[in-house]
Parts: structure tokens; C-alpha cells; sequence
């Protein structure tokens, strides 16, 4: 009996903020328009404008400048989506609702599951989305296909709506976090390989481009949507390597959410 009680007073709170989440994301459905057309916008006019003047490290795959955006746009979505999903910490704090459940008898780590879980499904929905415009640019999805993709998304969502929740939680302003998404958020998008390879970088980028831990969350997204194709092959990391990085990437920035989440006090709460 101890450990069911136990159990409950940890999935409960955690299965009730990961649903508050969604009923507050369903009832604002112009986010959902915004997330995808924004992204879907800066997809067809950088990929338009790019299209003839950049060449993909191979041509055996591909439509052109267009096919090699879209995964990175696909992150965009998610990136944009974790970000807002994290910003409702903040609103909570000055609605007074986040102080009531602290103060509640539940785990930590049960509060911080729960609305990481809220933000991360909140940014696979979108990804997925977005996903099903792969036709377009010649990419032929599978259902297991779209199984291990929906699964990368998740890791991905998993990893950035972590670190939105650890960059959220002190701040109390909504535009200091906008401050501090331009300065890191925004730069780990644009050295992931979404805009260009690392191949044909300076030499100090590319350093930068293989530190940077989104890096291989795109990448293995390349691989599922590519296989084994040359395009992928030569200058994006293998699967398995992408994988490990990114679940540890998840693990270390949940781990660091977990910690910053420490009992703050009144003031911080104010």
C-alpha cells in the first residue's frame, strides 16, 4: 500500500500538469497556425532564394536547397513550439499557480516531468505536421518511418523543452527570456547544420557545429528521412552515434532542470 501511495503521489501530479498543458495548448489554436506557417514561411522563401546558388553535399537526393532545409525546419517547429510551451513556467509563477503547487505534497521531480512532458508533446504535434508536407520535396514516408521519426521528434522536444524549463525558471520576465532564447537557443538552430553543412564552414564553426548537441538531434532526423543516401552519408553523423548524444543531451539537461529547480523562495515566486 506504501508503495502504491507512493506511485500515485508521483504519476498523478505529474499525468495532471502534463494534461493541464495540453487543455491550455488546445484552447490557444492559433499557436498551433503560428508555429507551423511561421516556419513553413521561412522554409519556402530562404530555400527559394538559396535554391540555386547552394548545392547539397551530394546530388543523388534531392530537390535542391528545398529538401535539405526541410529537416532543419522541421527543428524550427519544434524549437518554437518547446519555447512557448516553457514560457507558461513563467506565467504560472505570476498567476500565483506555480507557488500553490509547490507548497502541494507532490515530488519535484514529478512537477518538473509533468510540464516538461506537457511542452515536449506539445512540440511533436506540430513536428509531425509539418512532417506530412515531405511529399512536396520528393520524400516518400513510411508508417515505420514515421514511427522512428515521431520517436527523433520526441528526443529532440525532450532535449529543448528541457532546457527551456531550466532557462524559464528563475526568470521573471517573459522578454528576459526572450533575451536569453536569441543568445542561445536561436545560435544552437543555426550551427546544427539546418542552414548549411558543416563541410563547407570555416574550421572554428565546425567545431562549434560538432559540440553543438542539436547537431546530431538533425541529424539523426536526416538519416531516418534519407536512409543511407549519399547526401546524408557523407556529412552527417551515423544514427547510432546521434542517437547516444541526444538521449544523453535529454538526460543531462532534465538532470540540470531537476537540480535548478530547487524550493525557491517567496520572492523568487513573486
Amino acid at each position: 500500500m506504501a508503495e502504491l501511495a507512493t506511485r500515485n503521489s508521483f504519476l498523478l501530479p505529474m499525468a495532471t500538469l502534463w494534461w493541464r498543458e495540453l487543455v491550455r495548448f488546445s484552447r490557444q489554436r492559433s499557436r498551433v497556425l503560428g508555429m507551423v506557417a511561421t516556419p513553413l514561411l521561412f522554409w519556402l522563401f530562404i530555400g527559394s532564394g538559396l535554391g540555386s546558388s547552394f548545392h547539397p553535399p551530394s546530388e543523388t537526393v534531392g530537390s535542391g536547397y528545398l529538401q535539405y532545409f526541410f529537416p532543419g525546419t522541421v527543428i524550427m517547429v519544434v524549437l518554437f513550439t518547446s519555447v512557448l510551451a516553457t514560457m507558461s513556467v513563467i506565467e504560472d509563477r505570476r498567476e500565483g499557480f506555480l507557488l500553490s503547487v509547490l507548497v502541494a505534497p507532490i515530488c519535484r521531480s514529478s512537477l518538473v516531468l509533468g510540464k516538461v512532458l506537457g511542452g515536449t508533446t506539445q512540440a511533436v504535434l506540430p513536428g509531425l505536421i509539418f512532417l506530412l508536407l515531405g511529399p512536396v520535396v520528393g520524400l516518400t514516408l513510411h508508417p515505420l518511418q514515421l514511427v522512428f521519426l515521431t520517436g527523433v521528434l520526441f528526443l529532440i522536444s525532450f532535449c529543448l523543452t528541457s532546457l527551456g524549463f531550466f532557462i524559464a525558471w528563475r526568470m521573471d520576465s517573459v522578454q528576459g527570456f526572450h533575451a536569453i532564447l536569441n543568445l542561445v537557443l536561436i545560435p544552437m538552430w543555426l550551427l546544427s547544420g539546418a542552414l548549411f553543412p558543416s563541410s563547407g564552414a570555416s574550421t572554428w564553426v565546425q567545431w562549434v557545429m560538432r559540440l553543438n548537441p542539436l547537431t546530431y538531434g538533425l541529424a539523426a532526423l536526416r538519416r531516418i528521412l534519407y536512409g543511407q543516401a549519399a547526401t546524408v552519408s557523407i556529412d552527417v553523423a551515423p544514427l547510432a552515434l546521434s542517437l547516444e548524444i541526444t538521449v544523453l543531451f535529454g538526460v543531462l539537461t532534465f538532470v540540470a532542470a531537476l537540480v535548478w529547480s530547487g524550493r525557491p523562495t517567496v520572492k523568487n515566486l513573486g
